[in-house]
């Protein structure tokens, strides 16, 4: 498998239980490929199955059918099929997710939530923190926040600190959902200059983002979603 990851007639719905069971199709036959190096957009109108698609890669939704290939250390892994230690593995050196929402574990300051994705690959902590207080300098986040807990945050500034912890690993594939919505224009700007940076480094990158000017300054590939929407048959 030469690209880090591969999506193969990928298929998803959802069961409404409390609805006697009706069965809501999301996608079907979704079929790309992310290089290295490159940014691939998901693009189409909201609630047409993106976000599905991201949190299918990541392993927060399970798959109806299809393989999720991505290059672990070495090997091609099926994410799709994956036991869940396999996938948490995956998530510690291969994968990394920048959702729309920050989840915050309370009394945690923001410079250690940043630090921690590093420190838990073996990283000291000094050296992590370091890196985490470089990330929010660049993110423009005010230093009297660093130490105190992003619960009460503002939105922009929390999604900021969502970015940092999601920019501050070098894992080869790297999953943005919406990482600009919450952001002025300054930091934007800055994102984009991350994104660039990470494709610099040869790390794949899929991505949500409906700021047309982000999208059009960092994508490599769009893909539309909706040629994927699941029809019921007939």
């Amino acid at each position: 498998m030469a690209a880090p990851l591969v999506l193969r007639n990928v298929r998803k719905s959802f069961t409404m239980h409390l609805r006697g069971g009706i069965e809501i199709p999301v996608v079907d036959g979704v079929d790309f490929q992310a290089e290295a190096g490159t940014c691939t957009v998901l693009g189409g109108p909201s609630g047409i199955g993106k976000s599905s698609i991201l949190k299918m890669i990541y392993g927060n939704y399970g798959v109806d059918g299809g393989q999720i290939l991505i290059n672990h250390a070495g090997t091609t892994m099926d994410l799709a099929s994956a036991e869940p230690r396999t996938v948490l593995d995956i998530r510690r050196r291969t994968l990394g997710y920048v959702s729309q929402f920050l989840r915050t574990v309370p009394r945690v300051s923001a410079l250690d939530i940043v630090a921690e994705p590093l420190v838990r690959t073996g990283t000291p902590a000094k050296a992590a923190r370091g890196n985490a207080s470089a990330l929010l300098n660049r993110l423009n986040l005010p230093q009297e926040l660093w130490d105190l807990p992003p619960a009460t945050f503002s939105g922009g500034e929390q999604q900021r600190v969502n970015i940092a912890r999601g920019f501050i690993t070098s894992h080869p594939v790297l999953l943005l959902d919406e990482p600009t919505a919450s952001l002025d224009a300054r930091n934007r700007k800055v994102v984009v200059a991350m994104i660039r940076e990470k494709k610099a480094n040869g790390v794949a990158l899929v991505g949500i983002f409906h700021d047309a000017d982000v999208r059009d300054a960092i994508a490599d590939t769009v893909i539309d979603v909706s040629s994927f929407t699941a029809r019921k048959a007939a």
